[in-house]
């Protein structure tokens, strides 16, 4: 999972980092509410975990911010306030799940995984040309064939089906796929698109392509269907 972490707590916030990072999961981490809203709207996150208390701006503010502007991400709130009346308020505000401190870890990590699969599975299947992405099950199929994408292929080919025959500037493919804060080579773009065009290839989706464009980045071009 790619997860957005809204917490100022610096012990909480290394807890968190440590534990989901070792069951294989990516933790970006943003500690104060301001950051928070813009942060929020991006795409690519299938979880964010949001504290009530923070700077700058409180947790159902924010909630209410992403749910007017149409984020649909699901959201767990992790908060020390844990009355009923406290979590009515952060369920209505437009939380999806709401966990009190402390907690146990294994808990967490289970709500956070419902959570996940909850958010794909409202994505339904997108057809591009003549193959199919399934978001749920995270596979390529074209005329019965199947190619399945691991996490990072996924983000990434998502990033570019989004916004079929535009061009996607380098820095937000990484981003879409790496996270905001990606500081490695570069080149690893290349070298997931190799992947992606690879198994293209292999579904022998020749109206579907990943063109590269010079001084930018990568566009997806649908040529037209011709599955059989």
């Amino acid at each position: 999972m790619r997860l957005l972490l809204v917490e100022d707590e610096e012990q909480m916030v290394a807890l968190l980092q440590r534990g989901l990072g070792e069951e294989g999961h990516a933790v970006e981490v943003c500690t104060r509410g301001r950051a928070a809203l813009e942060r929020g709207t991006q795409e690519g996150y299938d979880v964010i975990v949001l504290d009530w208390a923070l700077p700058e701006v409180d947790g159902v503010t924010l909630l209410k911010h992403w749910r007017g502007a149409g984020v649909r991400t699901p959201v767990l709130m992790l908060t020390a306030r844990g009355t009923t009346p406290e979590k009515v308020t952060g369920l209505r505000s437009g939380a999806d799940d709401y966990l009190v401190k402390p907690f146990d870890f294994e808990e967490l990590l289970a709500r956070l995984e419902a959570l996940a699969r909850r958010g794909e599975s409202e994505d339904g299947p997108v057809r591009l040309g003549g193959i199919v992405l399934d978001p749920r099950r995270r596979v390529l199929s074209r005329g019965g064939r199947e190619e399945s994408l691991t996490a990072r292929e996924f983000a990434l080919f998502s990033a570019l089906a989004k916004h079929p025959g535009e061009a996607q500037v380098r820095a937000r493919l990484l981003s879409q796929a790496w996270g905001p804060d990606f500081e490695g080579n570069g080149n690893v773009l290349d070298v997931y698109v190799g992947y992606l065009r690879a198994k293209l290839e292999r579904l022998q989706a020749t109206d579907v392509c990943i063109r590269a464009v010079r001084g930018v980045g990568y566009k997806l071009t649908v040529v037209a269907d011709n599955a059989s």
